[in-house]
């Protein structure tokens, strides 16, 4: 297949460029969309508040469940964009077309297999959870997002598969579409129709419908990507799924292990101070998800650049990657420790408007004891996106298993049952837990690089262009 022309989107010379450029092109259309992602899961929880504690604590026990679906799309995704930017990398372009057709195949089997096994146990864990008085009302929500998670699963694939050519722009659109559209149908389906928390479900569902829709416009019909993205260019080939897959279960695996974390800490808290204090700690993290979203960005755009450099075997690019990215990562990580510290209280005072307005103090002092944990993230999910990038998911597992289960886990269940110390074992155990995790994470990834590219000085024959940087 000949080289794709310039006509096409040519946003795939920003990835093969100079990496401080693209880091920063490729993350802050990311960053918007996960602060309208943010915002819209925010506005979700704002909205449902109204409805009562046990309405918000239902949304607690699903979001860990959910969080597994939201890894199945991203999990594909991220599989493919590490695919693609390899053979990008090494200027395959045939096989980074057959690499997206791969991905959407994946997409629908594992959307059907996924709805129907999700909606067949839903019951059975929410009650392993220990719901409660709240299994009913996560049922009614549950089930409509479960039902209907391929649009959830494609939307998240196409953007993935946009942004492993450098289209981070139009990705951003699309996540925008699915953002503006929640915020604005949550009040209406919840309030102005008397859906209650069905409403808020089928606010999400719809919102992510539209986006899917303006997706398969562009890839499929518009055809104005870089990528030939189309089913026509499907040719079986095992290297291909086995490609995707070792980045996606890997991937899928690691958001099951955060679902393992949620339904831990939220028995422990169910255990030590009622399902009051899962509906504070489930707001509170909303909040302090909106200061990881610079993180976000700076990480997936790494992801792209660091798969790219390392299918053009150049490592060297691969470390530069590594370290402006981390850098960038804990300025960012500064600022809003400080900014959410100062003003938890102003902040957690966006769900005093309703019946749950008596959680706003819970809220703000959840806030300044975990929000030191946004260094963990820094550390953790900048060193597992070289991981993704390079093609290694399941080191990043591994990662996450320490991390998360090993560290967090066994601390929050130490503090909070052993010692006695019942909500505030969770908060410290998470963050404690997360800081030593995502030590162990950089250590890891640091020492990987450096043998890359000792490796690479022991081979002649690659010729590395970013040596001098």
């Amino acid at each position: 297949m000949p080289e794709p022309t310039k006509g096409k989107n040519s946003n795939i010379e920003l990835v093969l460029g100079d990496h401080k450029k693209a880091i920063k092109q490729l993350a802050w259309p990311m960053m918007v969309s996960m602060f309208l992602i943010m915002a819209y899961n925010l506005a979700d929880g704002i909205w449902v508040a109204g409805l009562g504690a046990d309405a918000l604590a239902a949304i607690g026990f699903i979001t860990p469940l959910f969080m597994i679906l939201v890894g199945l799309g991203n999990g594909i995704g991220a599989g493919a964009n590490s695919v693609i930017a390899r053979f990008i990398g090494s200027k395959n372009y045939e096989e980074a077309n057959n690499t997206a057709a791969h991905s959407l195949v994946l997409t629908l089997i594992i959307s059907i297999l996924g709805a129907i096994i999700m909606c067949l146990i839903l019951p059975q864990i929410l009650e392993v959870m220990g719901a409660g008085s709240s299994t009913q009302t996560a049922l009614e929500y549950g089930y409509i997002i479960f039902g209907l998670m391929i649009v959830f699963i494609y939307s998240n694939v196409g953007t993935a598969l946009l942004r492993s050519e450098g289209d981070v722009k139009r990705a951003m659109y699309a996540m925008a579409v699915t953002a503006i559209l929640n915020i604005i149908l949550d009040p209406i389906f919840i309030y102005v129709m008397g859906m209650g928390i069905s409403g808020a479900a089928w606010a999400t569902v719809l919102s992510a419908t539209v986006s899917c829709f303006v997706l398969i416009y562009w890839m499929h019909y518009k055809k104005d990507t870089y990528l030939d993205i189309s089913f026509k260019n499907f040719h079986y080939e095992t290297k291909l799924v086995t490609g995707i897959l070792n980045i996606a279960i890997p991937s899928t695996a690691e958001n099951l292990i955060f679902s393992i974390l949620g339904i831990v800490e939220n028995w422990i808290l169910v255990t030590t101070a009622g399902t009051v204090a899962v509906a504070a700690y489930t707001a509170a993290l909303r909040l302090i998800q909106l200061a990881n979203i610079p993180l976000m960005g700076f990480g997936t755009a790494l992801l792209t650049v660091a798969g790219a450099a390392y299918g053009a075997r150049n490592y060297i690019k691969v470390k530069n990657s590594f370290t402006y990215t981390l850098k960038l990562g804990l300025i960012s990580a500064t600022i809003m420790a400080i900014l959410f510290f100062i003003f938890a209280p102003q902040i957690s005072m966006v769900f005093a408007y309703s019946s749950s307005a008596s959680l706003a103090p819970m809220i703000a002092e959840i806030i300044r004891i975990m929000i030191i944990f946004i260094y963990s993230i820094c550390l953790g999910m900048i060193s597992a996106m070289i991981f993704q990038g390079v093609g290694k998911g399941t080191t990043s597992l591994c990662l996450t298993i320490i991390r998360s289960l090993l560290c967090e886990v066994i601390l929050s269940y130490l503090f909070g049952i052993v010692f006695g110390w019942g909500a505030y074992g969770v908060y410290f155990g998470v963050t404690i837990g997360g800081l030593i995790g995502g030590f162990i994470s950089f250590g890891w990834a640091s020492l990987y690089i450096r043998r890359l590219i000792k490796n690479y000085d022991a081979d002649p024959e690659i010729e590395n262009i970013d040596k001098t940087e």
